[in-house]
């Protein structure tokens, strides 16, 4: 390295116009051959390779690009493929990798949660029984198609054996020294076989660096990395981190590879403070992540050329590496489609390639410093001081909210009790139903003005009428309404606030060829009309069962939006928190006495330093609270959330003070309820008895034992039974069926109850 140069540590896969998606579901659905299907992902490797090419990047990575999530990509080059899927070795078939991914009729899918605190999901590695074999060599495939294709010496990315093995399950804490050291033989042959195929630079992704691991497992770590290294000495690893600072700074800085991948994004005052104490080796590159990879505003330049000379102080600049702070995964991929955007907010937007081009400008400026080049910094930071001081961004007062419901939960129990009649384990979903194509092409219709509202009300209430009679059928006890007037429970609630934009081609991935666009955030969010009643309503005139009013909570609509980065995010939350507030009274009102307010992401948003959980939760609670509190006793508040280590909250769940609570913990029912047996909820809870994001339809019996496994650990007066998330993505034949067999395992089980209690 002669001078400064610039890297990504990853390239969105989905697609401009989400072309990725739509060319797996195809697949999925049949539509194209598995040899259709493989030879259009090269196309997109490709083009995705050539887009970050005409942006100049020194360093390119290859191996990044995946069918449905990295980390299952990684289990299955190694063959770790759980023997229910019965796998005969070699290299996996494509059947059987999206058979964990996605289950089939005879196996259930893999388990599925939060990569960190982001929210892309991946696969969880499942170990028990297994040993590791380079079966497959993806990253050298990846490595050879850009070499071969497009004359690209590529970077290599791959998941790091230490993160990969903490995202794993299977196996007992005991073993992990021993499994840790079996999977470094593996990696070493992989870079073995990338160096002999020309490899120079690979980029080994160890965000695990950044959470609180111990110092026993740091110099593990340490260990693992000098047996690599000493078996593959003439290769350039880079050991990558990001989402905050690294918590061992000078173990990880002096391991024995060449350079080391640092956050000056989310870890920016640690990680730079300890540059600052400690320097860096005068033997390694450094690898600044200083454009965010994770939110899409634009950088201030000006203060990033700054700080890159301000690095250059411990770090000569012919060892900096320049790039984004993360993967650019977590960001759409290009604004030259959005033609709708305000002009003051578009200035001050930077989805992929802009960041890209961030970085392009920041090497001319340091690598050639001519006065054009400067006043192109200078110009794209003026850009965005409109909107930085636009009435949008003045400050609001806000008035205290109460925090506490004025009577407890059992005496609001018994209120609740006595109101609805339930019978017991009563059953119910968690807010939406499938949406059709035609649904959606309604909805895209109406939005081009090519359908009146009128006719677009009646399609939307046709719809409502028709699954509060399948709901009756079926035999649920509470219902929802379906939600086929939303597009995202986040950005519907978003489009209906003040200080929320949407962005056109703005998606990004959260799991497999589910993708997100998430709402911006820009200004002030404020209360404007009613955004849920009248279709509650409407369901509610419908059957006499009660029908639940269905919102998306404060800290959800937070970490699922591209947030401001002016002022606190928990101040974002509070104005989220007094807006919906007024939407709960409103239902209440109106007579909807049974509001769920759906908190998915409380947990992904969770610090990943445990210094800083209290901190988060305890902001994260109030903001709940404020939405929830100023209402009658016997008004029930039920929430929703996914999938999480319930250990790690589960005082704050409690402090939610919610009547009822559901997790989405089908993949993973027993970890989740091994939880209850160490810690007491006292309050109403379901536990997701059956997986929605697989086609899968589960059995009675499955079902019934997941609900009387709970029952050992859960009173059955507090037990609700439901999916695990709502059925917006199933079919209305998968859906159907599931519920059908779900209300009938609860009639069993209540049967069950009914002999052990007699």
């Amino acid at each position: 390295m002669n001078s400064l140069t610039s890297s990504n540590l990853g390239y969105p896969r989905i697609g401009e116009k989400r072309e990725w998606k739509k060319t797996l579901e195809a697949f999925w659905k049949g539509k194209i051959t598995e040899a259709s299907f493989e030879k259009v992902m090269k196309s997109y490797r490709l083009q995705y390779l050539n887009n970050q090419i005409e942006r100049n990047l020194d360093y390119i990575p290859v191996g990044d690009f995946s069918l449905y999530d990295h980390v299952l990509d990684t289990a299955v080059m190694f063959g770790l493929v759980p023997d229910r899927f019965q796998y005969q070795g070699g290299k996996v078939p494509l059947s059987t990798y999206f058979a964990m991914a996605r289950g089939t009729d005879n196996a259930h899918a893999c388990e599925m949660t939060k990569w960190f605190d982001t929210n892309y999901h991946y696969i969880v590695p499942e170990l028990k029984g297994l040993t590791p074999k380079l079966v497959e060599n993806k990253p050298l495939q990846a490595f050879l198609e850009a070499k071969t294709e497009l004359n690209v010496i590529g970077k290599p990315v791959i998941l790091g054996p230490f993160t990969f093995l903490k995202l794993s399950k299977g196996f007992d804490q005991s073993e992990f020294a021993d499994r840790l050291n079996q999977l470094a033989s593996v990696y070493i042959q992989l870079l073995q076989e990338l160096k002999e195929a020309g490899a120079t630079f690979v980029q080994i992704d160890e965000p695990s660096l950044v959470t609180d691991i111990s110092e026993e497992e740091m110099s593990l770590f340490t260990s693992v990395y000098h047996f690599i290294t000493d078996q593959v000495p003439d290769l350039d690893i880079i050991v990558q981190t990001y989402f905050e600072a690294v918590t061992h700074y000078d173990a990880v800085v002096n391991l024995p590879v060449k350079g080391i991948g640092l956050d000056f994004v989310a870890g920016f005052e640690t990680n730079f403070a300890a540059i600052t104490k400690h320097g860096f080796p005068k033997d390694k590159i450094l690898a600044a992540g200083i454009i965010d990879g994770r939110n899409i505003w634009k950088s201030n330049l000006e203060e990033k050329l700054t700080f890159i000379k301000e690095l250059s102080t411990f770090v000569d600049v012919e060892r900096l590496l320049i790039q984004p702070s993360s993967s650019l995964l977590h960001v759409p991929v290009s604004l030259t489609h959005e033609t709708t955007l305000d002009r003051t907010l578009k200035n001050a937007l930077a989805f992929s390639h802009e960041k890209l081009e961030e970085i392009n400008m920041l090497k001319k400026a340091i690598t050639v410093p001519s006065a054009e080049h400067l006043r192109a910094i200078q110009a794209h930071t003026q850009s965005f001081t409109e909107l930085t001081n636009s009435n949008w961004r003045k400050k609001v007062e806000r008035n205290p909210l109460a925090t506490e419901r004025a009577a407890t939960f059992n005496e609001r129990h018994k209120l609740q009790k006595k109101k609805w009649k339930l019978p017991l384990l009563p059953t119910t979903t968690i807010g939406s139903f499938p949406q059709t194509s035609e649904i959606r092409q309604a909805r895209a219709r109406w939005r081009r003005n090519e359908l009146s509202n009128e006719a677009y009300d009646a399609l939307i209430k046709a719809e409502i009428k028709k699954w509060i009679e399948i709901q009756e059928k079926i035999g649920l006890d509470v219902f929802v309404h379906g939600e086929f007037e939303r597009n995202d429970m986040v950005e519907f609630f978003g489009e209906k606030l003040a200080g929320f934009a949407f962005s056109k081609n703005g998606w990004v991935q959260s799991y497999g060829s589910r993708c997100v666009k998430p709402p911006i955030i820009f200004g002030n969010v404020l209360f404007v009309e009613p955004m849920t009643v009248n279709e509650t309503l409407y369901a509610q005139s419908l059957t006499e069962k009660p029908v639940k009013g269905m919102l998306t909570g404060p800290v959800t609509i937070l970490n699922w939006s591209f947030v401001r980065d002016d002022i606190p995010k928990k101040e974002v939350a509070f104005q989220i928190a007094e807006a919906l507030l007024k939407e709960v009274k409103l239902l209440e009102s109106a007579g909807i006495t049974m509001i769920q307010v759906d908190e998915p992401a409380l947990r992904e948003g969770l610090p990943l330093k445990k210094t800083q959980h209290n901190e988060y939760l305890t902001w994260a609670v109030e903001a709940f609270r404020m939405s929830t509190s100023q209402i009658d006793h016997s008004t029930q508040i039920h929430t929703h959330m996914c999938y999480c280590d319930f250990n790690d909250i589960i005082d704050s769940i409690r402090a939610l003070d919610a009547d009822v609570i559901s997790i989405e913990t089908s993949r993973s029912h027993a970890e989740l309820i091994s939880a209850f047996e160490h810690r007491q909820y006292d309050k109403g809870i379901g536990l997701g008895v059956y997986d929605i994001h697989s086609p899968r339809i589960p059995k009675e019996e499955e079902m019934v034992t997941i609900i009387q496994r709970a029952l050992t650990v859960l009173p059955p007066s507090l037990f609700w039974v439901n999916p695990d998330c709502g059925l917006k993505t199933r079919t209305e034949q998968e859906t159907v069926a599931a519920l059908s067999n779900m209300v009938q395992s609860a009639k069993k089980a209540r049967t069950m109850v009914a002999i052990t209690n007699s």
